[in-house]
């Protein structure tokens, strides 16, 4: 039994065990509260277990990469890459398209469209569930569908007549800008830019396209594009039935949209890239929600073109900026987006919550030069094209088994 000393004692170090005890549990308390007031961009992410495969695709010697606009694979495993490649012309203003495919193994199988009219700056190539071929050209302001024989089969757009000179929408600025610097008088209209006037928008005609997607009903939907600022839809015949979105950071407006896809649930997913965001709407074109992808930048690692801004918030070189967009198929899709800087991959929900995060800018295996296209046949694998590094990666999660052919 323990006398009258003893149990002071006793009871002082019960107090004291208490009172530690009271405080961890506060100071934990605090802790989470103040994780949980964090910004999702001071949110840590976790890294992708991805591994780039060196030299996944075999060139012919007389064949070579220009900057990889698109990328795409379909339910055979081939990949399609459409390249500005194959240059032809001046230095200014030259033709530079090409789409070639390779095979499950990364043979080279051919070129489609050699010689195509359509031809003129790459911009991006998709596969539909019927193994299609369509192809956004954005010098042409076309999109065309072709088979997968390789033949055109719809045509969206026109080509600018070779027998006079059509209006590009950048000629008032520039031309305005090189007559000044002349020495020549004029009066430029204020917010001189290829998209004031704003254009207007015409069914069944573009103003540098981006891309294309398909819900389950077989309706086409086009981003359009760099001076639109819209979205158009055509039905399942390939009829032009509705657009949407004009310039501007509002719900339903656009700065650049430059990709699109579509969910299980038919929602149109764009890429917004000047508004650092994407939008999602119904088939209809009614605003439903807007995420945005906010991960720390991390210092390492040299952008190999232009230059590193970690602070801006908006704009097509923000971090975050959607520059390449790809969902892929099943019951339970994720999206997979790139961007030009820091040029990192993000794995995100169809919700907006940030799952994953691979890459960062460099020349090397698994690093980026301006991310332009993404394929995504599985969670598994994908494919990615660059802009600056002229290539095609892809890439595979570390101990995952080789992809069979479909879907």
């Amino acid at each position: 039994m323990l006398n009258r000393r003893e149990s002071r004692k006793v009871s002082h170090s019960f107090l004291c065990i208490e009172m530690e005890l009271t405080m961890k549990s506060a100071l934990l308390t605090v802790l989470l509260l103040a994780a949980a007031a964090l910004p999702s961009s001071a949110q840590s992410v976790p890294q992708l277990p991805f591994e780039s495969v060196p030299n996944p695709l075999k060139l012919p010697d007389d064949i070579h990469f220009g900057e990889i606009a698109g990328v795409a694979v379909n339910s055979k495993g081939h990949v399609f890459v459409f390249s500005r490649g194959n240059s032809i012309g001046p230095s200014y203003m030259a033709t530079a398209a090409q789409l070639l495919e390779f095979d499950a193994t990364g043979k080279f199988v051919r070129e489609i469209g050699k010689n195509l009219y359509a031809w003129s700056y790459a911009h991006a190539v998709r596969i539909d569930k019927d193994d299609n071929i369509w192809v956004v050209d954005k010098g042409s302001d076309m999109i065309l569908k072709l088979n997968p024989q390789g033949r055109v089969v719809w045509v969206f757009g026109r080509k600018g007549e070779a027998s006079h000179y059509m209006v590009p929408p950048d000629a008032a600025s520039t031309l305005s800008g090189l007559l000044s610097r002349a020495g020549v008088a004029v009066t430029p209209p204020a917010n001189n830019t290829p998209r004031n006037p704003v254009p207007v928008h015409r069914d069944n005609a573009f103003n540098q396209p981006t891309d294309v997607a398909w819900d389950s009903q077989g309706n086409s939907y086009f981003s359009d594009g760099y001076v639109n600022s819209r979205v158009g839809k055509a039905n399942a015949r390939g009829e032009w039935v509705a657009s949407w979105g004009s310039l501007g950071n509002g719900p339903g407006q656009f700065d650049t949209p430059h990709g699109v896809a579509v969910g299980p649930k038919d929602e149109v997913f764009v890429a917004d890239r000047g508004n650092r965001r994407i939008q999602v709407f119904d088939p209809s074109g009614t605003f439903v929600r807007q995420f945005t992808i906010d991960v720390p930048v991390s210092a390492t690692g040299k952008v190999v073109f232009g230059e590193a801004r970690p602070d801006l918030k908006t704009g097509s070189q923000a971090p975050g900026a959607p520059d390449a967009l790809c969902m892929t198929r099943g019951p339970n899709p994720v999206l997979f987006v790139g961007d030009l800087y820091p040029s990192r991959i993000y794995k995100v929900s169809l919700e907006g919550k940030v799952l994953g995060v691979y890459g960062g800018p460099g020349r090397n295996l698994g690093e980026f030069g301006w991310i332009h296209a993404i394929a995504c046949p599985s969670e598994n694998e994908i494919w990615v094209g660059e802009l600056i590094n002229w290539r095609v990666q892809k890439l595979v999660t570390k101990g995952s088994a080789p992809r069979t052919a479909g879907r």
